[in-house]
């Protein structure tokens, strides 16, 4: 991934930043919660493409 392409790709939803995640090839967007693959080295950045973030386990109070 080119570290210049990730400064100006942003979430679609949120617009927020994005995290490269090179082990698994995906964009990740905290905000929306979602992991947007990378497919050839092409970004895809469908909602409908994204892996929904996995919740961390509530805190028992």
């Amino acid at each position: 991934m080119d570290p210049r392409l990730l400064e100006i790709l942003v979430c679609p939803i949120t617009k927020g930043p994005l995290e490269y995640d090179k082990a698994r090839q995906e964009l990740i967007s905290r905000a929306a919660g979602l992991a947007y693959p990378i497919r050839d080295g092409i970004p895809v950045l469908l909602e409908s493409e994204a892996r929904r973030l996995e919740e961390p386990p509530a805190s028992g109070t």
